[in-house]
C-alpha cells in the first residue's frame, strides 16, 4: 500500500434520478450509490487563490485510482462528515500510465450542495 493509499477515506457517488412530482412535473432525487476509496485536498495553488478572489468556488483535487471513471458534474460525498463534492473536469489527461507503479488518477472538484 502506497503512502498515498493510506490517506484515502471512503466516499459514496450521489446518483441523481429526475422523476415524476404526480403534478405533471418533475423532481430531483438524490441516492447515495457505491462508494469508493480515495482522498480529496483542498487546492491552494496561486491560481486557484485568485480564481477564488473572483468568485470560485473552493477547488479541490480529488485523488482516485485510475479504475474509476467520473463525468463532468458527477457527485460524491465523503462519508466521513456528508460533505458533498462535484467533479469539475475529465481525467483522462491527469492520470499515471498503465505501466506506473502508482496507480491513480486526479480530477478537481468544488464544495457543492444538492438541489
Amino acid at each position: 500500500m502506497s503512502l498515498l493509499e493510506q490517506a484515502f477515506e471512503e466516499f459514496k457517488i450521489v446518483n441523481k434520478s429526475v422523476v415524476d412530482d404526480g403534478l405533471g412535473g418533475t423532481k430531483i432525487i438524490w441516492t447515495d450509490g457505491a462508494t469508493i476509496s480515495g482522498a480529496i485536498v483542498f487546492n491552494d495553488s496561486p491560481e486557484t487563490q485568485i480564481a477564488e478572489a473572483l468568485g470560485s468556488t473552493n477547488v479541490y483535487q480529488f485523488i482516485v485510482r485510475r479504475e474509476n471513471n467520473f463525468d463532468y458534474h458527477d457527485v460524491i460525498k465523503r462519508v466521513n462528515d456528508g460533505k458533498i463534492f462535484r467533479i469539475t473536469n475529465n481525467a483522462d489527461e491527469y492520470k499515471t500510465p498503465s505501466s506506473a507503479n502508482l496507480n491513480m488518477k486526479v480530477y478537481t472538484a468544488e464544495e457543492w450542495v444538492l438541489s
